[in-house]
């Protein structure tokens, strides 16, 4: 009888292989990938632990499946990113712009349900929650909660974040990040992020959730950043090979 952890690992096993074979351009964007069942048949397990690991892969936007149709290779268009694989603070000073990072909290603490699910952590799970607040222009600007999945938060539990970014101390410690899932939508401030950026509670907010993964396609942060929107905002160039992302502050 499979056991639950075992059929974790093989769907997990064969989602990473496809994922490889779709980076490497074994299959190229916009390609059908073989049939379901050929698929099964050639990593030897059922179609179920089959679908399993490509709902992996089109939750990663790595896929696209069509019903009655078959399953392809995400076109590159479905992968939109802005700019460049940066923390916000490495964006702001890449421009120029004087960035000074508080620490307002570090600890293991179980992580609740929907990090454990982006980071695929078992209930009860510990990971590292580090919350900061950048300034911006001399005030309080984004508040950001970043979770680490263990054993690498224990690693870097320590650094001095007012001086490292989190992807500087990921590369210290030996963690090679290869991209970043990110969506950037309108807000409202909440109590908690209000507190720390010392601006009503309700006030326009860019509320930007991120999970960055390495190379082995693990997710190892998920962040959660408020924005305020009075005083920051994204802008975009685009060209037809590619975008490029900047940050200002408003009047």
């Amino acid at each position: 009888m499979t056991t639950d952890a075992g059929y974790e690992a093989r769907y997990r096993a064969i989602a990473a292989d496809l994922a490889a074979k779709i980076r490497s351009g074994h299959y190229a964007p916009g390609e059908a990938l073989p049939p379901q069942r050929e698929l099964s048949a050639s990593y030897g397990v059922t179609l179920m632990t089959l679908r399993q690991a490509l709902r992996e892969l089109s939750d990663e936007s790595l896929i696209v499946q069509r019903p009655g149709k078959g399953t392809y290779v995400a076109p590159p268009h479905l992968a939109y990113q802005l700019g460049s694989l940066r923390s916000l603070a490495d964006d702001l000073r890449e421009q120029g712009h004087d960035v000074r990072t508080v620490v307002a909290g570090r600890a293991m603490r179980r992580a609740p349900a929907p990090v454990a699910a982006e980071l695929r952590l078992r209930p009860g799970d510990t990971a590292l929650r580090l919350e900061r607040v950048r300034e911006f222009a001399g005030r309080p600007a984004v508040h950001q909660v970043s979770w680490v999945r263990r054993p690498v938060a224990d690693q870097i539990r320590d650094r001095d974040f007012t001086a490292v970014s989190l992807y500087e101390a990921l590369a210290d410690a030996g963690v090679a990040v290869a991209r970043a899932s990110e969506v950037v939508r309108p807000g409202l401030l909440d109590p908690a992020a209000a507190r720390r950026l010392h601006e009503p509670e309700g006030s326009p907010v860019l509320v930007s959730a991120r999970i960055t993964y390495t190379s082995d396609a693990i997710p190892m942060v998920s962040d959660h950043a408020t924005i305020l929107g009075s005083m920051m905002e994204i802008r975009t160039e685009r060209a037809a090979t590619g975008l490029s992302l900047a940050w200002r502050a408003t009047s």
